[in-house]
C-alpha cells in the first residue's frame, strides 16, 4: 500500500451507512508498509477488517508490536522457515478476528490488505502457527510474554489501583495434557484447565494468567504466581488492595499478605464458627453497608488461623417471593414459592475478612465491585480466545492464553482512547472499530 493506492472503506452495495462520515477527505495513516490514505467510498466493495489500519498505527506509534516481535524467543534453522513477524502477525490477526480455534486461521489467508500493513509477507497456515509455537521454550516464552504484559500496564501502576485474583475454568473435549476433572460448575465432571488470573480492577486489563490442571483451582496453586507477579512489578507498583473470593480467604494467603504489608479483602466461607459469630451478633448494632445490606465488624480467630483478624459480617433482609427447592422420597425435585411479608425476617448473610481499617460501607462496596472480574472472564472466554486455541500439550495453551491477554490489553487501551468514558466489550467494539 502507498499514497498512490489508498485503502477504501465502504458499506455493502445497495445499503446506506447508518451514519454518514463527517470527514470528506482522505485520512493519512502511518503503517509498517509506509503512509497510506484511508478514504470513504460508498460505491466500493467492503474489505474485511477495513479499519485495522488505525489499530496498526496505534501499535506502531507505541512500539508495542515491534517490541513483541523483537523479544520473541523463537529460532528457526531452516532457510525456508517463516519469519517471527509472520507468525506473531498471524496470531494477532486471528485473535483480533475473534477466532477460537487454530483452524479458523484459514479464513485470514485471503486477506491481502492488513498483513502488509503489519510488515508481514504472508499469513501462515494453522499448522505452521502450531509448529512455531511449539518451538518456543516454555521458560523463555513465559518471561517474554510476562515482560510484554507488564509493559502494557506498568505506566498505570503508579496510581492507586486494586488487584483482583480469581480462577476460571476452561472445559476440554479431547486428550490434552492437564485435562483433569475438577471443580467445573458449568459442566460437572468434564475435564478442564484452570486459568488463574490477575486482573487490574475496573480497567479490565490482565496482568498475568497461568494455566493449571483442571483439579488445581484452589488458591494454593495460584498464590505462587501472585507473589512472583508482585515481586516482578516492584514495591512501588503494588496495589493498594488485594481482592478475591472465598477461595483466597485462607491462612496461607492472608499470612503472606500480612508479612508483605499488603492490604487484602477476601470473602469467607460460612463455616460453623462464622455462623456462630453471626448468631452472636444478631442483636448487636448493624451499620448501613450499601444497597439493602447491613454490616458489623468483629474480631475472630477461626480454626487454622494464626491470629485474630477483622471480619465484617454482612446481612440483607429478603423480601417479596422466595423459591424453595426440595427433593421428595422418590428423588423428584420440587419447587415451591413462599411470599415473605413484613412480619417475617429472613436474612441473607455473607462474611468478609480484611486487614483494612476502612468503614463497613466502603468495604461492602469494594467487594461488590469485585463482580466486574466475572465480566472480564465472560469477555475473554466467549469473545476472545481463552475458551479455545487448545493443543495436546499444556505449554502452547499457556503461551496462547498470555497472547490473548496481551492483545486483549492492547485492544482495550485502543478503544478507551476512542471512547474514554466507557468500556466497550469486543462484541461491540470490534464491529465498530474494525469492520
Amino acid at each position: 500500500m502507498s499514497e498512490d493506492h489508498p485503502l477504501i472503506l465502504a458499506h455493502p452495495p445497495g445499503e446506506q451507512p447508518l451514519v454518514e462520515p463527517a470527514i470528506t477527505g482522505p485520512i493519512p495513516v502511518d503503517t509498517y508498509a509506509g503512509r497510506i490514505d484511508v478514504a470513504w467510498d460508498p460505491d466500493a466493495a467492503v474489505t474485511p477488517l477495513g479499519q485495522m489500519a488505525f489499530f496498526i498505527e496505534f501499535l506502531k506509534q507505541a512500539g508495542l508490536f515491534d517490541g513483541w516481535v523483537a523479544g520473541c524467543p523463537l529460532y528457526y534453522t531452516s532457510p525456508n522457515a517463516p519469519s517471527k513477524r509472520d507468525l506473531l502477525g498471524t496470531v494477532l490477526l486471528t485473535i483480533l478476528s475473534g477466532h477460537r480455534r487454530y483452524a479458523h486461521i484459514t479464513a485470514l489467508r485471503a486477506d491481502t490488505v492488513n498483513p502488509p500493513l503489519l510488515g508481514m509477507t504472508r499469513v501462515l497456515s494453522e499448522d505452521a502457527v502450531r509448529r512455531g509455537l511449539a518451538k518456543i521454550d516454555p521458560v523463555e516464552g513465559a518471561a517474554w510474554l510476562q515482560e510484554n504484559l507488564d509493559h502494557s500496564v506498568r505506566p498505570l501502576l503508579r496510581e492507586p489501583w486494586i488487584l483482583d485474583v480469581d480462577t476460571t475454568v476452561k472445559p476440554l473435549y479431547g486428550h490434552q495434557e492437564g485435562a483433569v476433572a475438577g471443580y467445573n460448575p458449568g459442566k460437572p465432571g468434564r475435564p478442564s484447565h484452570s486459568y488463574h488470573s490477575y486482573l487490574f480492577s475496573n480497567l479490565r486489563l490482565v496482568l498475568d494468567v497461568e494455566v493449571h490442571d483442571g483439579n488445581q483451582t484452589a488458591a494454593m496453586h495460584g498464590a505462587p504466581g501472585l507473589w512472583a507477579l508482585l515481586d516482578r512489578l516492584g514495591r512501588d507498583c503494588w496495589p493498594v488492595l488485594l481482592r478475591g473470593d472465598n477461595g483466597w480467604g485462607n491462612e496461607g494467603v492472608m499470612r503472606e499478605a500480612e508479612q508483605r504489608a499488603l492490604t487484602y479483602l477476601f470473602r469467607l466461607r460460612l463455616t460453623a464458627n462464622v455462623q456462630r459469630a453471626i448468631k452472636k451478633a444478631m442483636d448487636g448494632a448493624w451499620e448501613p453497608a450499601g444497597p439493602g445490606w447491613e454490616g458489623q465488624s468483629v474480631q475472630l480467630r477461626l480454626s487454622g488461623w494464626s491470629r485474630q483478624r477483622r471480619v465484617v459480617l454482612m446481612r440483607r433482609k429478603l423480601t417479596g417471593t422466595a423459591a424453595i427447592s426440595e427433593q421428595d422420597a422418590n428423588g423428584q425435585r420440587r419447587l415451591g414459592f413462599a411470599t415473605i411479608d413484613d412480619r417475617q425476617k429472613i436474612w441473607e448473610f455473607s462474611a468478609l475478612v480484611t486487614s483494612s481499617a476502612a468503614e463497613i460501607r466502603t468495604l461492602g462496596q469494594l467487594y461488590r465491585d469485585r463482580g466486574d472480574c466475572e465480566n472480564d472472564f465472560d469477555e475473554l472466554k466467549n469473545q476472545w480466545g481463552w475458551g479455545g486455541f487448545t493443543t495436546q500439550d499444556q505449554d502452547r495453551c499457556q503461551i496462547m492464553a498470555r497472547c490473548v491477554a496481551l492483545v486483549f490489553n492492547w485492544w482495550n487501551m485502543f478503544t478507551r482512547l476512542a471512547d474514554p468514558d466507557q468500556h466497550r466489550e469486543a462484541i461491540t467494539s470490534r464491529p465498530l472499530l474494525l469492520t
